[in-house]
């Protein structure tokens, strides 16, 4: 009930095309009702010399037309003036046929690009945490393939009822004043043909989720191997590959031969019916002929009815098979907008923010009893720069990710600029923070345009100043078409270290009160990241800014260095105290020194030895 709810609110703006196309329908099976009937009358009374019989309320409209075309004695001799009618008839069906194909087309054409868009605009408000545990191929099947699936069901089958019942409408009202008799015969199996089809679209509504979901899989194990082709071909993969979609694929196709064979079964058994039901009118209709009992004026009638009555009914199995995919379809649809979406004021007001940062107590888990941060305080004044270090998965990008509300702490207090974080608007607070990835994402546009994603309408000078800053310019400069180069699907052409550059010019350039770092500078060399650690500081000195790197050296600088161990903060300071402290961060210093000492010692070795060898010869 709820997907056709759901269903019935997106038909908003196109019901009335609906009832057009259900309008031209009904006036398309009339017209195709009353062809029998002047095929009757041409043979029982313009051939056959008999009074004009028909249904009550057409017949004097139609002794008003044989009189108006010369009386039956002109007719019997100018029988091409009943064909007339019976192409007359014909092409008006056609005509209104076709209006109720294009109006439908039209409004389901027009719904499906209302789920379309509600569908991604949902997705744009969706939790972070939503995407983390999503599979991106089956978000992909349920905005395209299920929509579509709505799509086709909304432009063919929807009307499809409505023709079946106007069918049955018109069909009895003409048969009955006919002949009860016969009536009956031509509806003797079409309750069983009706109940049949019901039967069936139980069972073949669970065959179709199975075989959908599969399809979502299927689409899902696509778009990973798609994406991580280059970790594929650097692992030799593609025989695991290629074994994993096979198992999935072959899933697919077996549910769908269930599927077919579940139709074709449907087909067949209908196919028999009606068969049967064609067999009785024409076998019972000749002998009633026979005997007189009828006209055979009556029978040729009755045979265009029963055939007329069959398809519809027959149909309706098909109608009721799609109506079951089109739910499941909503179904899936319905389940990605009843997730509750992030809380936005709908009109947020512009904030400004100092920096001056404070986290209390702060306590958090992805899982409500599995807390990764435990009791997390430290204090931080604006402009200063915060540095984090510690080993996997002690928290640090799961603490950062706490300030732009990507997800909200369980327990404790975070406060900006005095103000509790949870208070601020998320649209509101994240236009004042600027985050640079570890692994960033950038979209395949030009190279200008990822820099430039977050200004709607920036100078090109601009754009060079922060490029400048994260050290991309020149590099940039070097590309054939410089600025304008398109970077491929998710940054492909690039560099793991040209990516990070150019997601770290991407931030500067919205000039943020809080920038945040993390370990976004692990694929460039030492020296280019100390000029853009200097470039930043002189930008951007008043923002306040998170580091989190591996790299010691990078660290040393900040005003207050974090050390965390399994979501806790076990050591916190400046880097005197902490190398006088004895700790964690002493430990990795002196480390990370002498193998630096070690490797400086090994080079100047070798550039000796190869001096050497380059003097003996």
């Amino acid at each position: 009930m709820k997907n056709i709810k759901l269903l019935w609110n997106f038909m908003k703006g196109h019901r009335v095309l609906y009832i057009c196309a259900i309008a031209a329908i009904a006036v398309a099976i009339f017209l195709r009702n009353v062809w029998p009937l002047v095929l009757r009358v041409t043979v029982d009374s313009i051939i056959g010399g008999r009074p004009i019989e028909t249904v009550g309320w057409l017949q004097p409209y139609i002794i008003r037309l044989v009189d108006a075309m010369g009386g039956q004695s002109v007719l019997a001799q100018s029988l091409w003036m009943c064909s007339l009618i019976l192409v007359l008839l014909t092409l008006s069906r056609g005509l209104f046929l076709f209006f109720k194909g294009k109006w439908a087309a039209q409004a389901s054409e027009g719904i499906a690009r209302s789920i379309r868009e509600s569908l991604y605009d949902h997705l744009q408000h969706l939790p972070f945490d939503y995407h983390v545990k999503a599979k991106t191929g089956d978000l992909v099947q349920r905005c395209t393939s299920d929509v579509d699936t709505v799509r086709r069901f909304l432009a063919v089958q929807l009307v499809e009822i409505g023709r079946a019942l106007f069918m049955v409408f018109f069909a009895l009202s003409f048969m009955l004043p006919m002949s009860l008799k016969m009536t009956l015969v031509a509806m003797a199996l079409i309750p069983l043909i009706f109940s049949f089809a019901l039967i069936f679209f139980m069972k073949v509504k669970a065959a179709f989720q199975a075989s959908d979901e599969a399809e979502g899989r299927l689409s899902t194990v696509l778009q990973e191997n798609l994406t991580g082709v280059r970790v594929v071909r650097a692992f030799a993969r593609q025989k695991f590959e290629i074994d994993k979609f096979d198992e999935i694929n072959t899933e697919y196709r077996d549910l769908t031969y269930r599927l077919i064979h579940l139709l074709a079964g449907y087909w067949s058994i209908s196919d028999f019916f009606s068969l049967i039901q064609i067999s009785s009118v024409l076998l019972i209709g000749t002998y009633w002929t026979v005997t007189g009992e009828i006209s055979l004026g009556t029978l040729l009638a009755f045979s265009s009815y029963v055939g007329m009555l069959l398809w519809p009914i027959r149909q309706l199995g098909r109608v009721l098979t799609d109506m079951g995919k089109a739910l499941v379809s909503l179904g899936r649809i319905r389940e990605i907008l009843d997730t509750p979406t992030e809380d936005h004021l709908p009109h947020t007001p512009a904030i400004h923010i100092e920096g001056a940062i404070v986290f209390d107590n702060v306590t958090f888990g992805y899982e409500p009893d599995k807390p990764v941060l435990h009791n997390v305080s430290f204090e931080v004044k604006a402009g200063q720069t915060v540095a984090i270090l510690g080993p996997t998965g002690a928290g640090k990008s799961t603490l950062v990710h706490l300030l732009p509300r990507l997800y909200d702490y369980t327990s404790g207090s975070i406060r900006i600029d005095g103000k509790e974080l949870n208070s601020y608007d998320r649209k509101a607070i994240r236009t004042q923070i600027g985050i640079v990835l570890q692994e960033p994402f950038l979209f395949s546009r030009t190279l200008k345009e990822n820099i430039a994603m977050a200004q709607t309408s920036i100078p090109d000078e601009a754009i060079f100043e922060a490029s400048q800053i994260a050290a991309i310019h020149d590099v940039i400069q070097l590309f054939d078409q410089g600025y304008d180069t398109a970077v491929g699907e998710r940054g492909v052409t690039l560099s793991g270290g040209q990516k990070q550059r150019v997601a770290i010019a991407r931030t500067i350039l919205n000039n943020s009160p809080i920038l945040i770092f993390d370990d976004s500078l692990s694929a460039v060399d030492t020296e280019t990241d100390t000029a853009i650690r200097k470039a930043l500081k002189q930008r951007n000195r008043n923002a306040t800014t998170f580091i989190i790197s591996h790299r010691i050296t990078t660290l040393a600088e900040a005003d207050l260095i974090l050390v965390m161990e399994q979501g806790k903060i076990i050591e916190q300071g400046t880097h005197t105290e902490l190398m006088q402290n004895g700790g964690l961060y002493s430990r990795i210093w002196s480390l990370q020194n002498s193998l630096e000492e070690e490797f400086e010692i090994d080079t100047q070795a070798a550039q000796k030895s190869a001096e050497t060898v380059e003097k003996i010869g």
